[in-house]
């Protein structure tokens, strides 16, 4: 499995005070660590100067795997200009992902427009993109584990997209269904990507949980795990009213995919802990409060899909148990 993914600019073999490293989702390498820099581009180190990609002789070189201070890398080089790195877990084995990483770096230089690789958040898109592309290839190609594969086999495997703006609770909403467990601050919002698979208790199925990150620059990535979902999970802090035009705005563009049509939808209002109602009148005042955030999201326009709206609190596990069962009656017919 992919853990991480790099990228080196401005390679110069003599000098490394110009080299920009980004690293996603986690800065696993550091300009400090000069020996474990100088050692990963040392293999390209092949005394020719840096060619523009922007012209018609772009130079990508074969992957290479290496182990360079124990970790498991597959890495290959743009124009001696550019290093692409992969890190995997140590048991990986790098060249079951020669054909699509190859295939990736391909799209990167003969993309429309190019990369400007001096602009920090479209090498952070960059990096998003090829991760999810390489995970998933990873997650359904190469690395299915025999129970994975079991379930895949009988029909019962189903993948859940659960998206959102960042700072709402999906990464809590996961680790609470995964573990029981809530851990106050436990998540910030990241930029980290991950898929998380739940057995449900007593029933014969598998949920993979792809929890995509919030964050602005990488929403319009969402598309690329959405792909193959059987049902959609759409997450808002209500508590935040500020943010709700940027969270509706969000969910419409992509409810109104048309690729998109016909699939079940989970909707949870989340932080409902942070309200305050009277033991006599909870229930009123709750369905007043699902009343005045269905018409500020328009969700009575949802249309050609199955939905289901509910408040939660994964800090006080206020509804959680039905989440999953939400899910299972919205998947099976």
């Amino acid at each position: 499995m992919i853990h991480n993914i790099f990228l080196f600019n401005e390679i110069k073999f003599e000098d490394l005070r110009d080299l920009n490293i980004y690293s996603y989702p986690n800065d696993i390498i550091n300009i400090n660590d000069r020996l474990l820099v100088n050692k990963i581009i040392k293999e390209y180190n092949q005394g020719e100067s840096s060619k523009d990609l922007n012209s018609n002789h772009v130079n990508i070189s074969k992957p290479v795997a290496r182990f360079i201070k124990n970790l498991n890398m597959y890495t290959a080089c743009i124009n001696h200009k550019i290093i692409i790195g992969l890190i995997f877990g140590k048991d990986d084995n790098p060249y079951d992902y020669k054909e699509i990483f190859e295939e990736l770096m391909h799209e990167v230089v003969n993309s429309v427009g190019g990369y400007s690789f001096d602009d920090e958040i479209e090498v952070d898109n960059l990096l998003i993109s090829m991760f999810i592309d390489i995970r998933r290839f990873g997650d359904e190609i190469i690395e299915k584990s025999p129970e994975i594969d079991y379930f895949y086999q009988r029909d019962s495997f189903y993948k859940i997209f659960l998206f959102g703006l960042d700072d709402v609770g999906k990464s809590s909403l996961v680790r609470k269904l995964k573990t029981g467990r809530y851990a106050e601050n436990y998540f910030s919002p990241t930029r980290k990507f991950n898929i998380e698979y739940i057995q449900e208790k007593d029933k014969d199925s598998l949920l993979a949980f792809w929890d995509m990150p919030g964050q602005k620059i990488f929403r319009s990535k969402w598309l690329k795990g959405l792909q193959d979902s059987n049902i959609i999970i759409f997450m808002i802090d209500i508590a935040n009213q500020r943010r709700f035009e940027e969270s509706k705005k969000e969910f419409w563009d992509v409810i109104n995919k048309l690729e998109l049509e016909g699939i079940p939808l989970l909707i949870l209002g989340n932080k409902i802990d942070l309200f305050s109602y009277s033991k006599e009148n909870s229930d009123d005042q709750i369905n007043i409060l699902k009343s005045e955030i269905s018409k500020n999201f328009n969700f009575d326009k949802i249309r050609k899909r199955e939905w289901v709206f509910l408040f939660t609190s994964v800090k006080t596990n206020f509804n959680i148990d039905n989440v999953l069962s939400t899910i299972t009656h919205l998947i099976l017919p």
